[in-house]
């Protein structure tokens, strides 16, 4: 069975879980920004924790299949078209053969996730079928015209599942490696200050702006290793939040590092809106 695209608005990629532990080698873990609504999506259709689906960005994809299958859209919530009809979010839907989807424009977050029965079936690489748009690694970014295999091996959708909460709670952080390098008490700092998120965020990273965060004295740092959700502070003191797509090294000081279930929040946030911190357990 096969997708064929024939819109795709501000962004489609192809992902899965990601590819962790190529590091080593210089290859980010990639994988799909919000991992709980790809999960719940790929589970609404009955497929297993690690297929591949579509992270749509904004809405817009169209795209028909030439054959019959369920599908689910989670994460942000796009309207769900099937061949002109309004159809549910967050549920399994059945696309029959010869149908054409289409999601609208969410009306709020960012990315929503569009899972398919059997899965994306692009060609692995490095063990994922993720797009990462770092290091170009995996699949293409998805375009108008592109013919997309799926798996289609027949699946049992599920009913029900459990809801997602709710994307209102602050980012809980720790310190950092790296925390001397602020004046004053990091956690203080982040969890006092107003950040809203800046129109260059990306899959690499979510970068702030607000009062900038008062840097102390000290020397140039050597290269080091990054992880998931790492809080980098460059010169001018707007913190950056690591995400899917980061580098695996860098010279910024990481001054703390961000839940990693909280991550999630960050993929639905639009520029502009505010984000918080709050100090982790």
């Amino acid at each position: 069975m096969r997708w064929r695209v024939l819109g795709v608005g501000a962004s489609v990629l192809v992902q899965d879980t990601g590819r962790p532990g190529w590091a080593h080698l210089g290859v980010p873990r990639s994988g799909a920004l919000d991992l709980p609504a790809a999960a719940l999506a790929n589970r609404l259709v009955g497929n297993g924790p690690f297929a591949a689906c579509l992270e749509v960005m904004l809405g817009g994809l169209v795209a028909a299949s030439d054959g019959a299958c369920w599908i689910a859209v989670t994460g942000a919530p796009a309207p769900v078209i099937v061949d002109g009809r309004p159809r549910d979010f967050s549920a399994p839907v059945r696309l029959p053969a010869g149908g054409e989807l289409r999601l609208g424009t969410p009306p709020r977050g960012l990315r929503s996730y569009v899972a398919v029965s059997g899965g994306i079936a692009v060609e692995p690489v490095l063990g994922s079928r993720s797009t990462d748009t770092l290091g170009h690694v995996g699949p293409p970014q998805v375009v108008v015209g592109d013919v997309l295999p799926i798996a289609g091996e027949t699946r049992t959708p599920a009913a029900a599942d459990t809801p997602r909460p709710p994307m209102t709670g602050p980012l809980r952080v720790r310190a950092g490696p790296r925390a001397d390098r602020v004046a004053g008490d990091v956690g203080k700092l982040l969890c006092g200050t107003e950040f809203a998120v800046s129109p260059d965020s990306d899959r690499v990273g979510m970068r702030l702006v607000g009062k900038a965060l008062p840097l102390a004295a000290g020397g140039e740092l050597p290269s080091e290793g990054m992880v998931l959700g790492a809080v980098q502070l460059p010169p001018d003191g707007q913190p950056v939040v690591f995400l899917a797509d980061h580098p695996t090294t860098g010279g910024y000081p990481v001054v703390a590092v961000v839940d990693p279930a909280d991550l999630w929040q960050c993929a639905q946030l639009r520029p502009g809106e505010p984000v918080r911190f709050t100090r982790g357990r």
